[in-house]
């Protein structure tokens, strides 16, 4: 999967937006006000911060070679994804779903209904 996909995927999410909070190339996924996703550059590897169940992370990056712990992160709770390893597109998705999922959960049930009214 190439970048710019993953980054049409997360925006495609209900209430998703995409900010710059960190600097103008660290692209930062939101819903409501948590974060849900971060892209990034380091030293010519492109990758896809996620939140994931620890037990789950752990088993994923024994899985590949191209899932790892999240740099500047919680690693028992979130893990990269680096692009044009061995990470299967549809792995990625659904751990995009996953990520989205687990922190949209996470807000109030105001933020949540707020977010599924919005057009």
């Amino acid at each position: 999967m190439n970048v710019k996909r993953a980054i049409e995927y997360c925006l495609s999410k209900k209430g998703a937006r995409e900010t710059y909070p960190f600097d103008e190339t660290t692209l930062v996924f939101k819903v409501g006000s948590k974060m849900f996703g971060l892209v990034y550059d380091r030293q010519g590897d492109k990758g896809l911060n996620l939140k994931c169940n620890p037990d789950l992370n752990l088993e994923l990056r024994q899985q590949y070679e191209g899932i790892i712990p999240a740099y500047h992160m919680n690693k028992r709770h979130w893990s990269t994804v680096i692009f044009d390893r061995d990470v299967p597109d549809e792995m990625i998705l659904k751990l995009i779903d996953n990520s989205y999922e687990t922190v949209f959960n996470s807000l109030t049930k105001k933020n949540q209904k707020e977010i599924l009214e919005e057009k």
